[in-house]
């Protein structure tokens, strides 16, 4: 039978994907936004999710958001390209800028806007979402089903909720528990299973919460508002181990042992960017 000319395999290499210039823009847009905005707020996300922080994003329509590679957001935040007025670079915004860009460590983002301190904090302050605790979150409640119908479940879920573990089945096309079942204790971690289930349940243990951690304002430099859990540190380079040499009894007694000291270019090394999952701004 001959080949369809309609049965065509598509390589999944051939996909677009955001390389240098996607990178270079989001720089620039930074740049920009410092010279537009007068304040800067480094904020963490807890229990991130994707539709909420969109929520965020229009609320605050007049501001600009950026959630990306913290190396590509510490480049547009570089205070070299800033001048003061006569011609010269201000060394106190450097500073400042500086202190801003060494709180960038692990996931965090970037909050440009003209409003002040107490608006930028009170309105983050009252903000919360519920939302569903995913498997390796400490259960909050405990959450106990008796036994009997489950009328808000479909009866062609029930071989779902068997695989998760619940003892189900079906009478008269009604899924049935069979026995009482314990989803979670107060306080366990939960599992992947137990998650799901909880999501099926419509029951949240989870906040999305957005904390604003420190910031760089126009009129007062830098400020620290609610200190970072993760440890702040500055990437330096270091050498690498080098193999071990042969045993001094294979040298001749007249080879001299320099490179025991060599301090090559080649032997040094840098960590790796963060694995930050990239973002473009809205």
């Amino acid at each position: 039978m001959p080949k369809s000319k309609r049965d065509k395999k598509i390589s999944l290499t051939k996909t677009d994907r955001k390389g240098l210039s996607n990178k270079q823009q989001i720089i620039e847009d930074i740049r920009e936004c410092r010279q537009k905005y007068d304040n800067i707020f480094l904020f963490s996300v807890q229990n991130m999710r994707n539709s909420k922080l969109k929520d965020i994003r229009t609320a605050w329509k007049n501001s600009r958001f950026f959630f990306g590679k913290n190396r590509v957001m510490q480049l547009g935040l570089d205070f070299v390209s800033d001048e003061g007025e006569d011609g010269a670079a201000d060394p106190k915004l450097g500073k400042d800028l500086e202190k801003l860009r060494e709180q960038m460590v692990g996931q965090c983002g970037l909050l440009f806007t003209s409003e002040t301190k107490e608006t930028v904090l009170d309105w983050f302050d009252s903000y919360s979402a519920d939302e569903f605790a995913r498997s390796g979150f400490r259960a909050t409640k405990k959450v106990h089903l008796k036994e009997g119908p489950l009328e808000e479940f479909s009866h062609a879920i029930e071989p779902h909720l068997r695989s998760l573990g619940m003892p189900t089945k079906l009478d008269k096309g009604v899924v049935t528990l069979y026995k009482e079942f314990t989803v979670c204790e107060k306080g366990k971690v939960l599992s992947p299973e137990q998650a799901r289930i909880l999501k099926l349940l419509g029951k949240p243990m989870a906040k999305f919460k957005v904390i604003i951690n420190c910031a760089y304002l126009k009129d007062g430099g830098f400020e620290e508002i609610n200190k970072r859990d993760i440890e702040v540190t500055k990437k330096v380079k270091k050498p690498l181990v080098k193999k071990a040499k042969k045993d001094a009894e294979a040298m001749s007694d007249g080879e001299e042992d320099d490179d025991e000291e060599d301090g090559s270019d080649e032997d040094m090394s840098e960590d790796g960017e963060d694995d930050d999952e990239e973002m473009e701004s809205d």
